[in-house]
């Protein structure tokens, strides 16, 4: 079983998932969806299908000093479909706080194309968000 993360936004949603041990996160896509969730819906229940997801993880932007922004609001909606529909799936929340800055430094690291960004920045943070669940599971099982 896989675990998926997703970066939801308002126009575009980036993907990323485990491989099959759950050792590694990988990005997967970038959805567009320009606000529209039922784009998203049917492309994560196309995901669901091919690689047998249990868990989806979704990072929650909150801000630094650790109040909400307006954005969880939007997302806590976003979650609530997730519930819904995809009811026998783990969904779970992790602060996403410093993905997008994160990624945007991996991209410049790597040299990415400015056009290219856009377009990717979103699956990188997706990237970022399940790692940091993945390293919270880890942390929990040494502390246990």
């Amino acid at each position: 079983m896989r675990k998926l993360g997703i970066d939801y936004g308002d126009s575009r949603v980036g993907l990323a998932i485990t491989d099959e041990l759950g050792i590694t996160a990988q990005g997967l896509e970038t959805v567009h969806h320009n606000g529209n969730d039922k784009i998203v819906l049917k492309r994560l229940e196309e995901i669901c299908m091919q690689y047998e997801i249990d868990t989806m993880v979704v990072g929650i932007p909150i801000n630094m000093n650790g109040t909400k922004t307006e954005r969880v609001e939007v997302t806590e909606k976003f979650i609530h479909k997730l519930k819904c529909k995809f009811n026998k799936i783990k969904i779970e929340e992790i602060d996403e706080r410093l993905t997008t800055v994160a990624a945007h430094r991996t991209m410049n690291y790597l040299n990415i194309n400015k056009n290219d960004k856009k377009n990717i920045v979103d699956t990188i943070s997706a990237v970022y968000i399940l790692e940091t669940y993945m390293n919270k599971l880890k942390n929990e099982k040494e502390n246990a």
